[in-house]
């Protein structure tokens, strides 16, 4: 690929990215599951929720900001991705509305030409901290 190629799907991936966020609050299950493959994983771990695997899931109620995107893209079919995650708690008479600070780490899988969150994971940073950095692909 070229350098233009080369955004051209970075930026493909920062949308799927972007799309899970209003998706996974509004709880729009349909469109959400669509932007995972087949068999993706979501890595959260005992201590938040634990993992899901392949495209089903329980939604919750918060409000997602996903910023500072870095995209690799390892080959054709294959990107991996690092976000930084603030989960705000929006619901009424709220405390503190910060629930917690994070870092998804994604590998991205292009399947029938459509990008697709693979696997997700977040390293948490704040309250509880469960650090493991990015993964090696």
């Amino acid at each position: 690929m070229d350098a233009i190629e080369d955004l051209v799907e970075i930026e493909a991936i920062k949308n799927l990215r972007h799309l899970y966020s209003p998706y996974f609050d509004g709880k729009l299950l349909d469109e959400l599951v669509g932007l995972f493959s087949e068999d993706a994983v979501c890595e959260f771990g005992p201590a938040f929720g634990g993992d899901w695997a392949g495209r089903e899931g329980e939604p919750y109620g918060v409000l997602h900001a996903v910023t500072n995107p870095w995209i690799r893209l390892v080959d054709a079919e294959t990107a991996h991705g690092r976000w930084y995650l603030l989960d705000l708690n929006t619901s009424e008479g709220a405390q503190n509305p910060l629930l917690l600070f994070g870092i998804y780490d994604d590998v991205y899988k292009k399947c029938d030409g459509q990008w697709r969150i693979h696997r997700t994971r977040i390293d948490f940073l704040w309250p509880r901290r469960d650090y493991r950095g990015p993964r090696k692909l």
